[in-house]
């Protein structure tokens, strides 16, 4: 792999780029200017990623493809990859397309890896690694929060990344598994109070953050769930705008609404929270493994990016530093939950998490 295409030159789509840069022959694509004005470590195409003749032309001249762009694009994306034999990796979290792209990847010639950024993608790497130490697990339990570090209004949240994204995972239903049992539960349900560092937080069910885990864990625990970490309050208000004004029905104009009263913050904060309860041994006694860090902005390539940026282009830009490298297979569909932590962090993207 030397050559890769990146869709999408937003406040994730610049940084995949820029960390990619450093190894590999890249190319930013957009329709716009990219999102930060300063110079960057790659080339540029400007065009409309929408006009199928032109995503084609790039990316088979390309050896991989990363979506960076909207989850409701990268349909149209991942069958040009499939049908250039061009691998393909994107961000998503929607359960629709990574189906239909785990279609395409069962008679693919290159990888087809959707899901690669915190929830799911990293999360789902390290909920896996915490259960290796069992011989028998229990529960395993989820959680990841991207939040402004210093909240204001009601809402107490900050888009920091896609709107879009953020009400497909409130408003469709969300995988777990109960007492045994693979299911759906309603979004936004399910709401627990947890305290982090001596503060408190809301934590309740969103769609798509386990991945591909409830197909993997089915028939081996009796509890597997995913949560998203808020301030308290957040989820009851969004299940107002959601639900009670039927705003669910109108994702435009809910997707205005928040983007115009909650813009991204500077200063923001990345929770990834894991538990994971079992036996080492049978018989023996109940063992809890957790997993937990906060991360803050950091300075990636001379500039500051958010937490919620380089956590998310770095994620991605780690998984695809090991198709790459060999160490993940060179075709097909990859499931976030088998990419070994190890080798994750082994990675010079996958560095950044523990430096």
């Amino acid at each position: 792999m030397k050559k890769i295409l990146v869709l999408g030159l937003g406040k994730v789509g610049t940084l995949i780029a820029t960390l990619l840069s450093d190894t590999y022959e890249v190319t930013g694509v957009d329709r716009d200017t990219p999102y930060y004005k300063f110079k960057q470590p790659f080339l540029i195409a400007k065009g409309n990623v929408t006009d199928r003749n032109f995503i084609t032309q790039l990316i088979a001249e390309n050896d991989a493809v990363v979506s960076a762009l909207p989850y409701f694009l990268n349909k149209e994306i991942a069958n040009i990859a499939y049908e250039s034999g061009v691998h393909y990796f994107d961000l998503t979290e929607d359960v629709a397309t990574t189906n239909y792209i785990r279609g395409l990847s069962e008679t693919a010639k290159s990888v087809m890896a959707p899901q690669c950024g915190l929830a799911p993608g990293i999360i789902g790497i390290i909920g896996a690694d915490l259960t290796k130490v069992f011989s028998k697990v229990r529960d395993i339990e989820l959680r990841v929060g991207a939040l402004p570090k210093y909240p204001n209004g009601l809402l107490a949240y900050s888009f920091t990344w896609s709107p879009a994204g953020v009400i497909n995972e409130y408003i469709n239903d969300a995988e777990a598994i109960h007492n045994g049992k693979r299911k759906m539960v309603t979004s936004l349900d399910g709401i627990e109070h947890i305290n982090i560092g001596g503060r408190e937080f809301e934590a309740f069910a969103t769609s798509g953050g386990l991945g591909t885990m409830c197909e993997t864990f089915e028939g081996k625990v009796d509890t597997l769930n995913y949560k998203s970490i808020r301030y308290p309050g957040h989820g009851k208000l969004m299940k107002f705008l959601i639900h009670e004004l039927i705003l669910k029905d109108d994702k435009a104009q809910l997707t205005q609404i928040l983007e115009n009263a909650k813009p991204p913050v500077k200063e923001d904060v990345v929770y990834i929270y894991a538990v994971v309860e079992g036996w080492k041994k049978k018989g023996g006694e109940l063992f809890r493994n957790e997993f937990y860090k906060a991360y803050s902005p950091k300075t990636i390539a001379g500039h500051e990016w958010r937490a919620i940026s380089w956590t998310t282009a770095a994620s991605i830009a780690a998984v695809i530093e090991m198709v790459a490298n060999g160490s993940l297979p060179q075709k097909g569909f990859i499931k976030q939950e088998e990419i070994p932590y190890k080798d994750f962090i082994a990675t010079k993207s996958g560095q950044l998490f523990i430096d």
